[in-house]
């Protein structure tokens, strides 16, 4: 079966291969008028490791509301922005009393939703909802680990992304799910029986394409599936959610709390032009270049646009293993040069496994044996190192290729592929690369713009996505690397429309992990 299943797997280009005009997207466009400039004018520093994380705005109050996971104090951090360039922070919401931790935030219409873990995390979490002022409204039961919480667009709804990690034994393992909180009655007086479920039970192995990697040690498809990140349609009604580790995007229906499709994203194929990678931190330097593995998208943040009325998903392809060190556990990531590769399908295994090729590349184990003989017939490293656009069924339209390499090798070449400093340079090169990880879109002046945030290189960059296929780089901004305070991990990002800005000027609010900063940046309109 899984021979089968591989050799059909690789038996469709059109699922591995990128569209063809992504390899024309290059740091070589810079020719190309720039449309917006992004200026960092405001930080607020917590002074803690994972003291920023997500960050979600409130209009009305001119707050913004950031994710604080220090273990030691979980909070909701809540700073003015009143004057962007001077953030200050007024309070924080704690979080201990609700639960473990929390993962996430959003805010709407003056209501602060936060999705709290349990401890242990495998036990259902809370969705627990405030004011603005930090004043308790109330708290429901949802999924496991819930790790993402957003308000539809009309406010009726808010939607958690329940995980559904197992503890590191890997002998307790949660089904993944969405959860569905009707809030029309209004925050203070939501109940349990407003919360509907959509699960995965009705999807067996039998029934779900199988490209969809199920592979945790004895589980079930609604065990193994790990819902991530989600976005929601125009009208609300209608969620597309990430199931990063799985490499799977999931469609709900809002109104029946229904999973109606699950479709896998396919590989992306590192030996076509534009789709270079540099493999290896053992190379002496910055060497991107084609190689014959096969990339997993597994996105982490999704947003959603619409484009001459069709939707269209963006995705930003982090990349993520199963690591649980318990026992027995479960660890599938090796390295290239400790594997046993076909000498068929590899006539130069040899050479390949050297550690300045791709010997030190982390592979996943859990693919690539296509005869079931024991070596491997294909590579396939973690994430995609991009950025994609798909139809709302999942059909790829874009991605961006070696694009985000690219642009960093000469805007940062100190940081290239490193953890955000000249000390680390090059030591992410051969695990997911720049690690793109956070993604918000805005909108302005009737066009439409894509914030990417790389985990480890760190900084912003900026693509007009207008069109859909044919994005256009506009701008990359890192200020560490410029010398300016370290904002060093960005994890979440919120774009705040002219409209909704305290200085009528559009806004981007960027949540750095590592640093525990949140930095203000401004937006501003470039004429061509």
């Amino acid at each position: 079966m899984q021979l089968l299943r591989m050799r059909a797997l690789l038996a469709a280009p059109a699922l591995l291969a990128l569209c063809c005009a992504a390899a024309a997207h290059s740091p070589a466009r810079a020719a190309v008028p720039k449309d917006v400039r992004l200026t960092r004018i405001g930080t607020y520093a917590s002074g803690i490791n994972a003291g920023a994380e997500i960050v979600s705005h409130d209009p009305k109050s001119q707050r913004l509301f950031v994710v604080n996971a220090n273990p030691e104090a979980p909070a909701i951090d809540v700073l003015d922005i009143r004057d962007p360039s001077k953030p200050v922070k007024r309070f924080s919401i704690p979080i201990s009393p609700y639960g473990g931790g929390v993962n996430s935030v959003d805010v709407s219409g003056g209501v602060v939703a936060a999705a709290v873990e349990a401890s242990p995390k495998q036990d259902p979490g809370k969705v627990v909802f405030f004011d603005s002022d930090g004043n308790f409204l109330s708290q429901v039961t949802v999924g496991a680990l819930p790790d993402m919480i957003a308000f539809t667009h009309n406010g009726n709804y808010v939607l958690t992304c329940n995980e559904g990690e197992p503890n590191a034994d890997y002998t307790v393992d949660p089904e993944g799910s969405v959860s569905i909180i009707d809030v029309r009655r209004g925050a203070k007086k939501v109940t349990q029986a407003d919360v509907r479920t959509a699960g995965f039970g009705a999807f067996t192995k039998a029934n779900i394409d199988p490209r969809i990697r199920i592979y945790g040690p004895g589980a079930s498809v609604a065990q193994d599936l790990e819902p991530e990140y989600l976005t929601t349609s125009g009208d609300s009604k209608t969620a597309y959610v990430t199931v990063q580790e799985n490499n799977a995007l999931a469609i709900v229906d809002i109104p029946s709390a229904t999973v109606t499709s699950l479709k896998s994203l396919g590989f992306k194929d590192h030996r076509l032009p534009g789709n270079g990678l540099d493999p290896s931190d053992r190379d002496g330097g910055i060497r991107i270049g084609s190689w014959p593995v096969y990339g997993m998208y597994q996105p982490d943040s999704i947003a959603s646009f619409v484009y001459r009325g069709r939707t269209y998903l963006v995705t930003a392809n982090e990349g993520d293993a199963r690591e649980y060190l318990g026992v027995p556990g479960f660890v599938e990531e090796a390295r290239v040069g400790g594997l046993t590769l076909d000498p068929v399908a590899f006539p130069n295994g040899a050479l390949l496994k050297s550690n300045a090729n791709l010997g030190r590349l982390t592979v996943t184990r859990t693919l690539g044996d296509l005869d079931g003989d024991g070596d491997y017939d294909a590579l396939f490293p973690l994430g995609a190192r991009s950025f994609s656009i798909w139809t709302a069924g999942a059909e790829l339209v874009y991605d961006s290729g070696s694009d985000l390499e690219r642009i960093t090798a000469l805007a940062v070449p100190a940081v290239f592929n490193s953890n955000g400093d000249p000390g680390t340079f090059d030591t992410r090169s051969d695990n997911k690369g720049p690690e793109p990880e956070a993604l918000t879109l805005g909108e302005i002046d009737g066009r439409t713009y894509a914030f990417l945030g790389l985990e480890r290189t760190g900084g912003i960059a900026v693509y007009d996505i207008t069109d859909p296929n044919a994005p256009r780089f506009v701008q990359y901004v890192n200020p560490t690397a410029a010398g300016e305070s370290a904002d060093v991990g960005p994890e979440g990002l919120k774009f705040i429309k002219r409209g909704d800005s305290p200085i009528q000027k559009p806004l981007l609010a960027v949540a750095s992990e590592v640093s525990g900063t949140t930095t203000i940046y401004r937006i501003d309109p470039i004429k061509q």
